[in-house]
């Protein structure tokens, strides 16, 4: 299967910087710096692969490990220079240098002067990790040196919040690179891989959270149950160690943030059942470890969208897959491992139709804000939910011109997720209830279904999962 469907738009932009590389630069400053983003595993590494395999340019692909000292941070950069395409590479044949200062100004002499070259540092934030001042030497060599070459320096990291840290005001590289976020497979391009219905492309992006890695292990045209039933018996698959190896790389297993993520993954979202769950932290400890979670974008704090303040704040899990894997793949390792995956596809079997109704909910949203001006009525700006603290009432859907306090409230709407069940009567009656009870909706505010299947009602705007994926598309 081809594992760079949908990275089109990807690959353009890495053309694009090395063509302006290729073409020099104003002033004699050709060198560029490009700093790449995106969640663990969706394919950034094998991306920045797929572009210097394109290239056919010299390159120095070096990725960092969580090291204990600078000193092995640079001993490994050595060795994958000195085994590099660049033809200066037998510099450090002859060379040892201590220092990331030494380091890169040997590398500097070692890049080609007369085309262009590519040097991409994976995991950055584990240099910067071990090394706080790697990131001042990196911008200082870059300015005197890397500049002034025909070379595309590109920076890749896991931790969204540190990699788009690096180009603020104030930081060593402030406006010297350009930004690069690599996103996961949409649910269209989900389903044009997989070869998969509308409806079941969406079920495909809450199993697979849009991971390459996994995607390339379901096979073309298979429905999710017969996916299922062979990954989830193999402790070996793609959609068992992906979870686990992610968590690890982000949380030492004993660690407050990683309890309480786990915590939020199987469904508790308010503080006080977040507290609860956790074995009843004390609050300030609860607090920094929500901050935690929340900066590195691993959860997701959201408020009830009106035109009244609220104190409710709930949390989720911002990845669709690891939601699915800490719902029924984490806590059950043990038993898949001995070889009883059975007991764990027959837990989802049971409780997918009830948690799918759930965690569609916020994939939904994003896929409505990316629809097209006039498909939904007010064309709002932002799109939420709402909630009180009893949940009576709550709404799925909430258009509105901004947030978490709007002026303006365009349309209330339901998610109906469920298969041979359309959004009937009952629902439409339901949803105009609440809507009566949410501030700054009124018998003007137009009610919106997004249905599975279907609806049999007239007086609601009606969305299809078709119509859903045509946002991506478009």
């Amino acid at each position: 299967m081809d594992g760079f469907v949908g990275r089109i738009r990807e690959l353009a932009v890495l053309d694009g910087m090395l063509g302006r590389v290729s073409r020099g630069g104003r002033g004699g400053r050709p060198g560029r710096a490009l700093l790449m983003r995106g969640r663990r595993r969706v394919g950034k590494s094998r991306l920045v692969e797929e572009f210097v395999e394109r290239a056919e340019t010299p390159h120095l692909f070096f990725t960092a490990s969580a090291q204990p000292t600078a000193a092995a941070d640079i001993a490994l950069f050595v060795a994958a220079a000195a085994a590099s395409s660049l033809p200066g590479a037998a510099l450090f044949d002859a060379q040892r240098p201590s220092t990331w200062d030494a380091a890169l100004t040997l590398l500097a002499s070692a890049l080609p002067v007369d085309r262009p070259s590519v040097i991409v540092l994976d995991e950055m934030p584990y240099l910067i990790g071990t090394d706080p001042g790697f990131e001042g030497t990196l911008q200082k060599i870059f300015d005197r040196e890397f500049s002034r070459r025909p070379v595309l320096l590109i920076c890749v990291g896991s931790d969204l919040a540190m990699m788009e840290a690096l180009n603020d005001y104030g930081r060593p590289f402030h406006q010297r690179a350009t930004e690069m976020v690599v996103p996961p497979m949409n649910p269209a391009e989900i389903g044009e891989m997989l070869a998969l219905p509308a409806a079941e492309s969406f079920d495909a992006c809450l199993v697979t959270g849009g991971l390459p890695l996994i995607l390339d292990e379901w096979p073309a045209g298979a429905s999710l149950t017969d996916y299922l039933a062979t990954a989830v018996t193999d402790p070996t698959s793609a959609l068992m160690v992906s979870g686990e190896r992610a968590l690890a790389a982000e949380f030492p297993p004993q660690s407050q943030a990683g309890l309480l993520l786990r915590a939020i993954g199987t469904g508790e979202r308010s503080f006080t059942s977040i507290s609860r769950a956790a074995g009843g932290l004390p609050q300030a400890s609860l607090v920094r470890s929500l901050k935690v979670l929340t900066e590195k974008r691993i959860v997701s704090a959201t408020l009830p969208l009106s035109t009244r303040p609220s104190r409710e704040t709930r949390y989720i899990v911002a990845d669709p897959y690891l939601r699915f894997w800490l719902s029924f793949l984490g806590p059950h390792l043990a038993e898949i491992e001995r070889g009883r995956g059975d007991l764990t596809l027959a837990r989802i079997t049971s409780s997918w139709t009830s948690w799918r109704g759930r965690a569609i909910e916020p994939v939904v949203r994003e896929a409505l804000r990316r629809l097209p001006p006039g498909l939904l009525p007010g064309d709002p700006e932002v799109i939420g939910g709402y909630w009180t603290r009893t949940n009576d009432p709550e709404i799925d859907l909430v258009g509105a011109d901004r947030e978490p306090v709007a002026r303006r409230v365009s349309f209330v709407g339901s998610v109906k997720w469920l298969e041979n069940r359309p959004f009937d009567a009952h629902d439409l009656g339901r949803l105009l209830l609440h809507r009566s009870l949410l501030p700054g909706a009124d018998e003007d505010t137009e009610p919106v279904a997004v249905s599975r299947s279907g609806i049999t009602v007239d007086g609601v705007r009606g969305v299809s999962p078709e119509e859903l994926l045509a946002g991506y598309r478009d």
